[in-house]
Formats: C-alpha cells, sequence, structure tokens
C-alpha cells in the first residue's frame, strides 16, 4: 500500500492512478484526513457477447422475421 500526501498525489495523479490499479493508496490531507483510492471494476453486462459470421444477408433475415410474424 502507497501513501501520497496531497500535493504529492496531485502532482503524481497519473502515477498514482496507475499504481491504485493493483494496490490501494492512501492520500492524507494536511487536516489529517485520509481517503482511499482503489480500482472500481465494473461487471460486464451478460448480453455484451462478441458477434459471430454468417452467410446470411440483411434480406435473409428480414425475410425470417416477416414469416414468423405471418404465423397464426
Amino acid at each position: 500500500m502507497k501513501a501520497y500526501n496531497y500535493s504529492e498525489a496531485r502532482k503524481r495523479l497519473s502515477e498514482v492512478l496507475d499504481i491504485a490499479k493493483n494496490e490501494e493508496v492512501l492520500i492524507k490531507r494536511r487536516g489529517g484526513e485520509v481517503f482511499s483510492l482503489v480500482l472500481k471494476k465494473t461487471n460486464q453486462s451478460p448480453f455484451d457477447i462478441p458477434g459471430i459470421t454468417t452467410k446470411a444477408t440483411t434480406e435473409d433475415i428480414l425475410a425470417a422475421v416477416k414469416e414468423s410474424r405471418s404465423r397464426p
């Protein structure tokens, strides 16, 4: 865990953020307050999937949709 005072963290913000990707970073203010900086990992959507390659054309897809909607 690394610790920086406010002024040093401000001057080296890019480096501090890079370090926070791997470990917690503490930033101390003059008044004694201490802040913790950590990377917040975001969850990916279950719908975020890679695309597929197919030989179907737009016309093929539209025809299939039209056919499925015309059935009772």
